[in-house]
């Protein structure tokens, strides 16, 4: 194993969404030689514009990198670039390094890792939490599966995209942390969506009783972040409710391959399904509260542009 990757390295970077091109972004700001590639070009160009180079395909950002990293939004997206047609791994170094950053199937990534050896380079799965905000700041989580080496070889791109580095364990154990993650989230969510709408229907303004809440020991990242946005209706993506549904599945598949108990995981995916299949999939996750609302009889909200609502008096 060779040293730590050193500032200027080649690095590459494939999916910018809202994370990753933050992530690209905060990787150029670190003084890497970052060579980009997404589905959509306009993305490519502003990176370009910024300091990137153009790879062209998953092939071509390979062949330039000596460090590969991934933000997709699921598995099939990431075996395709990994391993379609002019894939990465047709252009990946001997030695080189995968680190995706994508939420995937922890049982998946194994295989894929597997593949990647056999050709003689390493794989880290280093989902993150944080946000689109966390991206930005540089301040993301990172919950790191792989082989502990290729972890402290690789620590220079972890600190210039996150705050919190944990190697978990072996190939898989990322992705399984997060979905430890996803779990955690999304049953706060569910009780916070519940607590707003009990005060709704006792006459009690639930900014007030969300500004309570952050006092004492209801408080958490999902109540001051998500609560907001709910309570404000302002609900353009951050982290697609869609998205969410996808890794809430991820979990409860995991949880029935080694039976685990998740009533509260079984609920929510079933919520999140319900708010996709009345058309809110695109919305930001903290509209799961919009169906508590709803159920409970209080009047639904009223759009007044891409992404926001209006509360009805």
């Amino acid at each position: 194993m060779t040293a730590a990757i050193a500032k200027g390295a080649p690095v590459g970077f494939i999916g910018l969404g809202v994370m990753g091109a933050a992530m690209a972004r905060n990787l150029i700001k670190a003084g890497f030689k970052v060579t980009v590639h997404n589905r959509s070009r306009g993305k490519v160009e502003e990176l370009v514009r910024e300091g990137a180079h153009d790879g062209g395909s998953p092939e071509g950002v390979a062949s330039a990198s000596e460090v590969l990293l991934l933000c997709l939004p699921d598995t099939p997206d990431v075996e395709r670039v990994l391993f379609g047609e002019h894939g990465a791994i047709q252009g990946l170094r001997k030695d080189a390094v995968v680190i995706d950053c994508s939420t995937i199937s922890a049982t998946a990534t194994v295989e894929f890792a597997a593949r990647l050896q056999q050709r003689g380079a390493h794989m880290l799965d280093s989902p993150v939490s944080g946000g689109p905000k966390g991206a930005q700041d540089g301040a993301l989580s990172c919950m790191i599966g792989g082989e502990a080496a290729v972890v402290e070889r690789c620590m220079p791109l972890f600190q210039a995209m996150g705050k919190t580095f944990t190697h978990v364990g072996a190939s898989g154990a990322g992705q399984a942390c997060k979905s430890c993650n996803q779990m955690a989230i999304v049953g706060t969510l569910m009780a916070i969506s519940e607590a707003f709408a009990l005060a709704g229907k006792m006459g009690i303004d639930p900014h007030k009783v969300r500004e309570a809440l952050l006092g004492g020991s209801a408080q958490s990242f999902v109540l001051q972040n998500q609560g907001k946005r709910l309570l404000d209706g302002t609900l353009a993506p951050g982290f697609r409710a869609e998205l969410m549904l996808k890794d809430i599945k991820l979990a409860l598949s995991a949880g029935r391959d080694t039976g685990a108990f998740m009533p509260v995981t079984a609920l929510g995916a079933q919520m999140f399904a319900a708010l996709c299949n009345t058309g809110r999939g695109g919305l930001d996750n903290a509209a799961l509260g919009l169906l508590f609302e709803e159920l409970s009889g209080i009047q639904r909200p009223q759009p007044v542009g891409p992404g926001s609502i209006r509360r009805n008096a």
